[in-house]
Protein backbone atom coordinates (compact mmCIF):
# COMPACT_ATOMS: atom_id res chain seq x y z
CA UNK A 1 0.00 0.00 0.00
CA UNK A 2 3.14 2.26 -0.22
CA UNK A 3 2.74 4.98 -2.60
CA UNK A 4 6.01 5.73 -2.90
CA UNK A 5 9.12 6.09 0.13
CA UNK A 6 12.00 4.59 0.73
CA UNK A 7 12.77 1.16 -1.01
CA UNK A 8 16.12 -0.98 -0.58
CA UNK A 9 17.71 -2.07 -3.26
CA UNK A 10 21.10 -3.19 -4.08
CA UNK A 11 21.77 -1.16 -7.05
CA UNK A 12 24.37 1.45 -8.21
CA UNK A 13 21.81 4.66 -7.72
CA UNK A 14 21.09 2.88 -4.16
CA UNK A 15 24.14 3.64 -3.31
CA UNK A 16 25.06 7.01 -4.40
CA UNK A 17 25.37 9.27 -1.27
CA UNK A 18 21.93 11.13 -0.50
CA UNK A 19 23.51 14.55 -0.95
CA UNK A 20 24.74 13.35 -4.90
CA UNK A 21 21.42 12.44 -5.64
CA UNK A 22 20.11 15.65 -4.06
CA UNK A 23 22.36 18.04 -6.04
CA UNK A 24 22.10 15.68 -9.10
CA UNK A 25 17.96 15.69 -9.06
CA UNK A 26 18.23 19.59 -8.33
CA UNK A 27 21.12 20.45 -10.70
CA UNK A 28 19.14 18.23 -13.96
CA UNK A 29 15.43 19.79 -13.07
CA UNK A 30 16.43 23.05 -12.65
CA UNK A 31 18.34 23.29 -16.27
CA UNK A 32 15.65 20.97 -17.87
CA UNK A 33 13.05 23.81 -16.70
CA UNK A 34 15.14 26.43 -17.75
CA UNK A 35 15.75 24.99 -21.39
CA UNK A 36 13.45 24.96 -24.40
CA UNK A 37 15.77 23.30 -26.71
CA UNK A 38 13.73 20.08 -27.67
CA UNK A 39 16.57 18.23 -28.59
CA UNK A 40 18.29 18.89 -24.85
CA UNK A 41 15.29 17.94 -23.42
CA UNK A 42 14.50 14.36 -25.34
CA UNK A 43 17.76 13.25 -25.04
CA UNK A 44 17.61 14.20 -20.98
CA UNK A 45 14.18 12.44 -20.85
CA UNK A 46 15.55 9.36 -22.34
CA UNK A 47 18.40 9.65 -19.38
CA UNK A 48 16.20 10.27 -16.49
CA UNK A 49 13.72 7.08 -18.03
CA UNK A 50 16.82 4.96 -18.00
CA UNK A 51 18.01 5.76 -14.62
CA UNK A 52 14.50 4.93 -13.70
CA UNK A 53 14.86 1.28 -15.03
CA UNK A 54 18.26 1.03 -13.31
CA UNK A 55 16.93 1.81 -10.64
CA UNK A 56 13.88 -0.93 -10.58
CA UNK A 57 11.10 0.76 -9.43
CA UNK A 58 8.01 -1.10 -10.19
CA UNK A 59 4.74 -0.03 -11.28
CA UNK A 60 2.59 -0.67 -7.73
CA UNK A 61 4.79 1.38 -6.29
CA UNK A 62 4.57 4.52 -8.28
CA UNK A 63 0.87 4.20 -9.72
CA UNK A 64 -1.72 6.06 -7.53
CA UNK A 65 1.27 9.10 -7.37
CA UNK A 66 1.80 8.49 -11.48
CA UNK A 67 -2.02 9.15 -12.39
CA UNK A 68 -2.29 11.55 -9.82
CA UNK A 69 0.54 13.61 -11.60
CA UNK A 70 -0.38 12.47 -15.14
CA UNK A 71 -4.11 14.02 -14.53
CA UNK A 72 -2.42 17.45 -13.17
CA UNK A 73 -0.39 17.49 -16.25
CA UNK A 74 -2.60 17.19 -18.64
CA UNK A 75 -5.05 19.63 -17.04
CA UNK A 76 -2.31 22.28 -16.84
CA UNK A 77 -1.80 21.56 -20.84
CA UNK A 78 -5.05 22.19 -21.49
CA UNK A 79 -4.95 25.30 -19.52
CA UNK A 80 -1.78 26.48 -21.76
CA UNK A 81 -3.99 26.10 -24.38
CA UNK A 82 -7.28 27.41 -23.64
CA UNK A 83 -6.02 30.62 -22.13
CA UNK A 84 -3.41 31.58 -24.55
CA UNK A 85 -4.03 29.39 -27.49
CA UNK A 86 -1.59 31.88 -29.67
CA UNK A 87 1.83 32.05 -27.51
CA UNK A 88 3.93 29.30 -29.38
CA UNK A 89 3.21 32.04 -32.59
CA UNK A 90 4.58 34.29 -29.92
CA UNK A 91 7.56 32.66 -29.12
CA UNK A 92 8.78 31.69 -32.30
CA UNK A 93 7.95 34.69 -34.49
CA UNK A 94 5.96 32.15 -37.64
CA UNK A 95 2.95 30.92 -37.82
CA UNK A 96 1.88 27.43 -39.14
CA UNK A 97 -1.92 26.81 -38.63
CA UNK A 98 -3.09 23.10 -38.69
CA UNK A 99 -6.78 24.00 -37.32
CA UNK A 100 -9.19 26.78 -37.41
CA UNK A 101 -8.84 30.29 -39.16
CA UNK A 102 -8.58 33.95 -37.35
CA UNK A 103 -10.56 33.26 -34.42
CA UNK A 104 -9.62 32.53 -30.83
CA UNK A 105 -9.23 29.06 -30.52
CA UNK A 106 -6.67 28.00 -33.27
CA UNK A 107 -4.28 25.17 -33.14
CA UNK A 108 -0.66 25.91 -34.85
CA UNK A 109 2.44 24.02 -34.75
CA UNK A 110 4.20 26.49 -32.87
CA UNK A 111 2.06 25.90 -29.99
CA UNK A 112 1.90 22.16 -30.30
CA UNK A 113 5.55 22.32 -30.75
CA UNK A 114 6.06 24.96 -27.04
CA UNK A 115 3.33 22.45 -25.39
CA UNK A 116 5.73 19.25 -26.44
CA UNK A 117 8.62 21.20 -24.71
CA UNK A 118 6.10 21.29 -21.52
CA UNK A 119 6.25 17.40 -21.84
CA UNK A 120 8.90 16.81 -21.44
CA UNK A 121 9.71 18.69 -18.69
CA UNK A 122 7.60 16.75 -16.93
CA UNK A 123 9.15 13.61 -18.52
CA UNK A 124 12.61 14.57 -17.09
CA UNK A 125 11.85 15.92 -13.49
CA UNK A 126 8.74 13.52 -12.66
CA UNK A 127 10.99 10.28 -12.81
CA UNK A 128 13.79 12.21 -11.08
CA UNK A 129 12.45 12.99 -8.16
CA UNK A 130 10.67 9.40 -7.90
CA UNK A 131 14.33 7.78 -7.73
CA UNK A 132 15.21 10.29 -5.50
CA UNK A 133 12.50 9.67 -3.23
CA UNK A 134 12.68 5.74 -3.47
CA UNK A 135 16.48 5.13 -3.58
CA UNK A 136 17.46 7.11 -0.86
CA UNK A 137 18.05 5.99 3.01
CA UNK A 138 16.29 9.16 5.06
CA UNK A 139 19.04 8.60 7.92
CA UNK A 140 22.12 8.85 5.42
CA UNK A 141 20.34 11.63 3.67
CA UNK A 142 19.81 13.46 6.75
CA UNK A 143 23.72 12.84 7.32
CA UNK A 144 25.02 13.91 3.52
CA UNK A 145 23.05 17.48 3.82
CA UNK A 146 25.11 17.88 7.07
CA UNK A 147 28.20 16.74 5.43
CA UNK A 148 27.89 19.35 2.91
CA UNK A 149 27.11 21.96 5.11
CA UNK A 150 23.38 22.42 5.97
CA UNK A 151 22.55 22.36 9.98
CA UNK A 152 21.89 19.16 11.61
CA UNK A 153 18.85 20.52 12.83
CA UNK A 154 17.23 20.91 9.62
CA UNK A 155 19.21 17.79 7.99
CA UNK A 156 17.39 15.70 10.52
CA UNK A 157 13.77 17.36 10.19
CA UNK A 158 14.19 16.52 6.11
CA UNK A 159 14.92 12.88 7.35
CA UNK A 160 11.48 12.51 9.52
CA UNK A 161 9.71 14.24 6.80
CA UNK A 162 11.24 11.10 4.83
CA UNK A 163 10.62 8.51 7.25
CA UNK A 164 7.31 10.23 8.16
CA UNK A 165 5.72 9.50 4.26
CA UNK A 166 5.52 5.61 4.64
CA UNK A 167 4.34 5.95 8.41
CA UNK A 168 1.32 8.37 7.01
CA UNK A 169 0.19 5.92 4.49
CA UNK A 170 0.04 3.09 6.62
CA UNK A 171 -1.82 4.99 9.05
CA UNK A 172 -4.22 6.15 6.42
CA UNK A 173 -4.64 2.09 5.12
CA UNK A 174 -5.37 1.11 8.47
CA UNK A 175 -7.98 3.71 9.39
CA UNK A 176 -9.53 2.70 5.74
CA UNK A 177 -9.68 -0.42 6.42
CA UNK A 178 -11.45 0.36 10.48
CA UNK A 179 -13.60 2.41 8.77
CA UNK A 180 -15.14 -0.55 5.91
CA UNK A 181 -15.20 -2.77 9.00
CA UNK A 182 -17.76 -0.60 10.70
CA UNK A 183 -19.60 -0.48 7.33
CA UNK A 184 -18.53 2.59 5.08
CA UNK A 185 -17.85 1.25 1.57
CA UNK A 186 -14.37 2.98 0.06
CA UNK A 187 -13.34 0.47 -2.15
CA UNK A 188 -13.76 0.75 -6.09
CA UNK A 189 -17.56 -0.79 -5.68
CA UNK A 190 -18.74 2.62 -3.91
CA UNK A 191 -19.35 5.22 -5.97
CA UNK A 192 -17.07 8.68 -5.96
CA UNK A 193 -19.31 10.62 -3.91
CA UNK A 194 -19.85 7.80 -1.31
CA UNK A 195 -15.58 7.32 -1.46
CA UNK A 196 -14.84 11.36 -1.34
CA UNK A 197 -16.98 11.13 2.17
CA UNK A 198 -14.77 7.98 3.37
CA UNK A 199 -11.36 9.70 2.44
CA UNK A 200 -12.77 12.61 4.77
CA UNK A 201 -13.83 10.45 7.45
CA UNK A 202 -10.22 9.09 7.38
CA UNK A 203 -8.58 12.47 7.08
CA UNK A 204 -9.87 13.87 10.42
CA UNK A 205 -8.72 10.71 12.79
CA UNK A 206 -4.93 11.00 10.13
CA UNK A 207 -4.93 14.43 11.83
CA UNK A 208 -5.06 13.52 15.20
CA UNK A 209 -2.86 10.38 14.95
CA UNK A 210 -0.37 12.73 13.13
CA UNK A 211 -0.20 15.72 15.50
CA UNK A 212 0.24 13.13 18.63
CA UNK A 213 2.99 11.44 16.62
CA UNK A 214 4.60 14.65 16.51
CA UNK A 215 4.31 15.62 20.20
CA UNK A 216 5.82 12.10 20.83
CA UNK A 217 8.68 12.61 18.90
CA UNK A 218 9.14 15.89 19.69
CA UNK A 219 9.03 15.68 23.51
CA UNK A 220 11.50 12.47 22.71
CA UNK A 221 13.83 14.72 21.15
CA UNK A 222 13.90 17.23 23.90
CA UNK A 223 14.05 14.42 26.56
CA UNK A 224 17.59 13.52 24.40
CA UNK A 225 18.70 17.38 24.65
CA UNK A 226 18.49 17.45 21.03
CA UNK A 227 20.05 20.25 19.17
CA UNK A 228 22.21 21.52 22.16
CA UNK A 229 25.58 20.94 20.44
CA UNK A 230 27.07 22.55 17.56
CA UNK A 231 27.55 19.03 16.18
CA UNK A 232 26.57 15.48 16.38
CA UNK A 233 27.72 12.75 14.48
CA UNK A 234 25.86 10.39 12.61
CA UNK A 235 25.36 6.48 12.76
CA UNK A 236 24.21 6.50 8.60
CA UNK A 237 27.42 8.64 7.93
CA UNK A 238 29.00 8.32 4.37
CA UNK A 239 31.50 9.39 2.37
CA UNK A 240 31.75 10.38 -0.72
CA UNK A 241 33.13 7.51 -3.68
CA UNK A 242 34.17 7.44 -6.95
CA UNK A 243 30.72 6.77 -8.29
CA UNK A 244 29.62 10.03 -6.33
CA UNK A 245 32.15 12.22 -8.00
CA UNK A 246 31.33 10.69 -11.24
CA UNK A 247 27.67 11.51 -10.74
CA UNK A 248 28.21 14.87 -9.97
CA UNK A 249 30.89 15.61 -12.85
CA UNK A 250 28.01 13.92 -15.57
CA UNK A 251 25.43 16.57 -14.12
CA UNK A 252 28.00 19.39 -14.13
CA UNK A 253 28.68 18.26 -17.86
CA UNK A 254 24.84 18.30 -18.73
CA UNK A 255 24.22 21.35 -16.92
CA UNK A 256 27.03 23.46 -19.06
CA UNK A 257 26.03 22.18 -22.38
CA UNK A 258 22.48 23.23 -21.28
CA UNK A 259 23.89 26.13 -20.93
CA UNK A 260 26.29 26.60 -23.49
CA UNK A 261 23.17 25.83 -26.11
CA UNK A 262 21.62 28.98 -24.74
CA UNK A 263 24.93 30.56 -27.16
CA UNK A 264 24.12 28.54 -29.72
CA UNK A 265 20.17 28.83 -29.88
CA UNK A 266 20.31 32.59 -28.85
CA UNK A 267 18.86 32.30 -25.74
CA UNK A 268 16.70 29.32 -23.91
CA UNK A 269 14.28 28.61 -27.33
CA UNK A 270 15.21 26.37 -30.07
CA UNK A 271 13.40 27.51 -32.54
CA UNK A 272 12.98 25.04 -35.33
CA UNK A 273 10.85 26.72 -37.94
CA UNK A 274 13.06 29.32 -38.75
Amino acid sequence: MQLFGYAEQNTWIHRLSGATKLLAFLGLSIIAMVSYDARFLAAITVMSLILFKQARITWPQIRLVTKFILFFSVLNLLAVYVFSPEYGVQLYGTRHLILGSDGYFTLTQEQLFYELNLILKYIVTVPLALIFLMTTNPSEFASSLNKVGLSYRVSYSVALALRYIPDIQGEYHQISLAQQARGYELSRKANLWQRLRGAGKILIPLVFASLDRIDTVSRAMELRRFGRYRKRTWYMGRDFRTSDWLTLGGTVLIIVVGIGLFSVNGGRFWNPFR
